[in-house]
Formats: C-alpha cells, structure tokens, sequence
C-alpha cells in the first residue's frame, strides 16, 4: 500500500507573545476544574529516567543493549490506558501486551480501558502518577495542544529515531506510511503516534445500490438527482451523526480541496483570516446545507448519537452515511447479513477541479502518548515500538478492521468488505491525499466551535454566510489569543 499525506506540515513554530508555563496552565485548569498534571518533558537518554514526580530513578533505570535500544527496566511494572471506542481494547490485551509480556516477562502489565480517558486520568496528571502509555482519544481526550505546550507529555524523537521491532538496521520512523510522524508533531517535535491508519469518506449499501440499480455519484449534480430516486424509493438518501455533526465536515473540506486545491486546507489549519471563507468552502458548504433543504437527511438524523445514525443507515433507513474506516469495525454487531459496506470518495463540486476525482481525505489517526512523569516511560516507548512492529500491527488490523501506520502490515491480511473498499479509495487516490491538522493542534476549534456551527448549518438554523461568519469568528479568537501556541505548516 502506497500513499502520501499532501500537504504535511513543516514544524515550524510561531511563539506567541505568552506561551502558556506549566505553573500558569495547572492555575488555570485548577479554576476551570479541568486540571491535566504537573511534570517535565523528558529528555532523550543512554538509561530511562523517570518524570520529575516519577519515583525511584534507579528503578526506572535499563540497560542499553542491542536487544533493549530503549534501555527499558525489564522488571519495572508498565501501565496502559486504552480508549475503549469504536476499536474496543482488544487489540492491546490479545495482541500488543502479550508481545511485551513475552519480552519482559517480569513486568507486571496494569491495563484499564474507558471510555472517557480525561475523566478518568486528569486526577493521575495532577498527581504526577500518570499511566505510562495512554490512548488520548474519544469526546473526552485531554487536549493535545494543551498537554503539549504545558510539557505534559513526552517528546518521541527517541521512539522514532530507535530501531524498528522487526529490522534492527531500520529506525522505526523508516518502517511508517508518509505523513504519521508529521502528523503528531507540534512544533519542531512529535509528541504523539498517531496510530489508525484511517480512510475518510462515504459509505453505501453496494447491496442495496446493486437491488435498485443506482450508481454511486462521482459528481455533486450526479448525487443530487440519485438522491432523488432514492428518496422516491421511500429511503432517506443521508444521515448523519447528529450529536457530532463535525462528521459532516470532513465531507465539507474535502469537497473543498477538490475544488480550490490542498492550499484551501492549508490556510484553514494556519489560521488565516478569510481561509473559511474561500469560495471552495462556501461552495462545498452550500451542497451539505442543501440536502436539508431538499428533505434529503434522515429524520430525526439531528437528534441521533453516532452509533444510532449508523445503526439507521445499516438497517437500510438511510443510503449514504460520513465516516472514517473505523465504522466496519465501530457496526460490526449490526451489520446484517448480505450488506455489502463499500466506500466512496465525497463527488467533485465542479468537473473542473483543481483536485482528481479520486482525491480522499486519509491520515493517521488514534493518537497515543507517554506522559512526562510517567514511572517507566521506557516501557512506554517499547509498548509503543512494539505496536509498530509488522505483528503488532498486523494484529491490529486483524482484531479491528482497521488499517495501520506500517506501512506494508496489512499485505497479508484478508481484510473485511468495507476495509477492502477504502483501501481500494486509497490505492486509487495515489498521491492525491489531504488531511487538516487544526483539530489536534487546537482542539476547541473543531470541538464544539466547528461542530456547533456545522449542526446549525446541517438543520438550516444559519446560511452558509453565517457559517462562514462563525467560523472566522472562532479561528480569530484563537488567532489573536497569546495564550495558544501557534503552528504553522
């Protein structure tokens, strides 16, 4: 499998005039009662060294060898936080620890799963008694941006630069898919592996399409009259995820990009005044307002949670659906028998777009981190060097239907229906492949700034200009806030 992450950011670092002290952000949180921690980023070493709260030193200590390049504590315990979501936490208890287990057979491993990682850990951070390895996702993740700018979490270069599980003469970073390194990087640094190879798109019923004798659009003027016939056929042509309607603007920005080029994306993510507004955006924004106008979205779509909207449109209520490849995994007790799950890349806008009609979103995703006062960040960084082994991975591709950031770890695996059909979107999109980066860099700005206006945008509470206004509205105000670390690409 070949891709490549168009544009990826550069690293480069705008400091603004008060970047946020780790004193100054515990104040803050204290007051909002959304404290994170304390703890001091980690520097790379010849021996492991434990946070500045971490414990014993000279329990957090390894030696340095051919066979232990991190210089892990073979005996030190490790404790993993895992996000229990649409990919469960079975791929880290059947895959990912029994390999650490086997090669550190005296650790003990402490595994959790939750489904509210912020909920559950902010306590810990506080504390300086963090896990050593935790998933940072779901609704309730710790804000990356700000975990990273108060140097609450580890820098990675150690864990990229190290040699790969699988090929010692290969360091890590070499063995993954174009992009994954960059992706988690903030500044000139990465913080965080993001994971989850993840294919971004729509999705269809092939069955159901092949029952009725559609087509699947390539074009917007091509979905708008298919919706029609599907709407006759007494089914809604779409719906969406209503509780989180920032699904729906993935769609939007890659529709976006097809029609005014990756540098649309790029001027969103670095916070230009008017990059909201460019008229690839508006265009795109029209088409989605547009399907609530013309009675096309499910009813009752607004109201609906994430699995209830799938749950819909798996039982053939509904015909097209947004998501990222996950969502085989994320439906897979639902799915009934027959259903064909297929992917589609969002139609061009406009037949002369500055993008292939190929042009997906894609990127690495489900992010994992090791926290600065870890008490065996070592360990950590292994767990995370094991999951980027070619078993590691494949593993978890077989355990969630999921594809990975290593690159070639999913050659061998029989991969389900609706994974097969992304990857196809994938092989086919060649290097016609974007993603955006605001999201991570400053969370709030996609949620709940972008969802709250994408809902009202979706149920035609606002026009399109109105959209447009809030929107530039929402990224001025982290713009112009000297508090925020800014990033640029």
């Amino acid at each position: 499998m070949s891709s490549s992450i168009n544009p990826t950011p550069t690293g480069s670092l705008t400091s603004p005039t008060t970047r946020p002290t780790r004193r100054r952000f515990l104040q803050q949180m204290a007051v909002t009662g959304l404290v994170f921690g304390s703890g001091g980023v980690l520097t790379s070493c010849a021996t492991a060294g434990g946070g500045d709260d971490g414990g014993d030193d000279g329990a957090n200590e390894g030696e340095v060898s051919e066979d232990n390049p991190l210089g892990v504590p073979a005996e030190a315990p490790l404790e993993v936080y895992i996000f229990n979501g649409g990919f469960t936490d079975a791929y880290a208890t059947e895959t990912h620890q029994p390999m650490y287990a086997e090669t550190y057979p005296d650790a003990e491993i402490d595994h959790s799963a939750t489904e509210d990682i912020g909920g559950e850990l902010q306590s810990r951070f506080v504390a300086g008694d963090p896990p050593d390895v935790v998933n940072n996702s779901g609704d309730g993740q710790i804000d990356p941006g700000q975990l990273v700018s108060s140097e609450q979490v580890m820098d990675l270069t150690e864990l990229f630069d190290a040699p790969s599980w699988d090929d010692p003469e290969v360091p890590v970073r070499d063995t993954l898919l174009p992009g994954t390194v960059e992706s988690g990087t903030f500044g000139d640094a990465p913080y965080q592996l993001n994971y989850a190879f993840t294919v971004y798109g729509l999705w269809y019923d092939q069955a159901l399409f092949d029952e009725h004798g559609w087509t699947a659009p390539t074009t917007w003027d091509e979905m708008l009259e298919l919706c029609a016939e599907i709407q006759s056929a007494g089914i809604a042509p779409w719906t969406y995820q209503g509780q989180h309607p920032r699904y729906m603007s993935w769609p939007l920005l890659t529709m976006a990009a097809k029609l005014g080029g990756s540098e649309v994306i790029t001027a969103i993510d670095n916070l230009e005044e008017g990059a909201w507004g460019h008229d690839a955006v508006r265009e795109a924004a029209a088409a989605l307002a547009s399907l609530n106008e013309q009675g096309y979205i499910l009813e009752g779509t607004a109201g609906m949670d994430h699995v209830q909207a799938q749950t819909a449109w798996c039982e053939g209520q509904a015909a097209f659906v947004p998501c990222g490849s996950w969502l085989e995994s994320e439906q897979a007790d639902v799915i009934p028998e027959g259903f064909q799950m297929t992917f589609l890349a969002e139609p061009m806008l406009s037949a002369d777009g500055a993008m292939s009609p190929e042009t997906i979103r894609a990127a690495p995703g489900e992010p994992f981190v090791v926290p600065a006062d870890a008490n065996n960040p070592q360990g950590g960084l292994e767990y995370l060097r094991i999951m980027l082994s070619q078993d590691g991975a494949r593993g978890f591709t077989e355990q969630t239907s999921s594809l990975t950031a290593v690159a070639g770890a999913a050659d061998d695996v029989e991969l389900p229906p609706g994974l097969a059909s992304a990857q196809a979107g994938l092989d086919a999109a060649g290097d016609d492949v974007v993603n955006w980066l605001y999201p991570t860099w400053y969370r709030s700005l996609e949620n709940p700034a972008i969802d709250t206006m994408m809902g009202d945008l979706l149920t035609n509470r606002i026009s399109v200009d109105e959209w447009v206004e809030g929107c530039e509205a929402e990224a001025a105000a982290v713009r112009d806030d000297d508090s925020v670390t800014k990033y640029t690409r």
